[in-house]
């Protein structure tokens, strides 16, 4: 990296920034999501290295603006590991992984250098959804929370009924928000992870719909046709179809 930013390097890298390449840092973290879903571990490697490159770029532009370099993310890391480990490297106790998490929680409050608030310390440049999940688990380990998941459930009613009757796109926006932040809940009452589960479901839809198409074309016909003739009944058919191949 050092020789392709330098003069005589590659035009486009000497021309990145903290900012030019944030969208490729985003597009390569989901990158190594999707070879991890599809249990693809050649892509995986491939993919890691391209999702490490990400920090060298970073601190080598930090480098040149002496700002830091590599070495000096590295050493944060390492006392990070160290010290919100104590059951590891001291003589601290935690003989579960709720425990750890615990503990965790309360060591990252005292590096705090000023009193922040509950939520301060989510970070609001994250997925929507990672964002809730992060959110809804701060405020129930504070107390703020459902005393079991029928609830939550019941919550998930009212939020419907209330999108039902909102009369705005305004209205039903804020409804259909709330709706979602409630499902979130439920997933962190269940221990599932919403991104993981959601991501799942977009991978099965893409294959029911594959499947779909692929029926169709034997029959000469493309979705958009079916469902000018027959509307969602023979599309219905097929998708049940799909959903009989794999029930996963």
């Amino acid at each position: 990296m050092t020789r392709l930013r330098a003069p005589g390097g590659c035009p486009w890298d000497r021309e990145q920034t903290f900012d030019s390449i944030k969208p490729y840092t985003l597009e390569e973290t989901y990158e190594v999501l999707d070879a991890i879903d599809r249990r693809d571990f050649p892509a995986l490697a491939e993919e890691l290295g391209d999702f490490l490159l990400q920090a060298v770029f970073y601190a080598e532009i930090a480098r040149e603006q002496g700002l830091f370099d590599i070495s000096t993310a590295l050493d944060h890391i390492n006392h990070k590991l160290v010290r919100r480990h104590p059951h590891v490297f001291a003589d601290g106790d935690a003989r579960t992984s709720d425990e750890v998490k615990q503990r965790w929680d309360e060591i990252k409050k005292t590096e705090k250098s000023a009193p922040q608030g509950l939520l301060d310390g989510v970070s609001r440049a994250q997925p929507a959804l990672a964002e809730a999940a992060q959110i809804s688990s701060k405020a129930a380990a504070a107390g703020f929370d459902w005393p079991d998941i029928d609830g939550v459930l019941d919550k998930v009613r009212e939020e419907l009924d209330e999108l039902k009757q909102a009369a705005s796109p305004s209205e039903r926006e804020a409804e259909l928000g709330d709706l979602l932040f409630t499902l979130v809940n439920v997933a962190r009452f269940h221990k599932i992870d919403p991104e993981q589960a959601l991501r799942r479901t977009n991978r099965k839809f893409r294959d029911r719909f594959a499947y779909v198409e692929a029926e169709l074309e034997k029959r000469g016909r493309t979705v958009q046709q079916s469902a000018a003739a027959e509307g969602i009944r023979e599309l219905e058919s097929l998708w049940q179809e799909a959903k009989c191949r794999n029930q996963s």
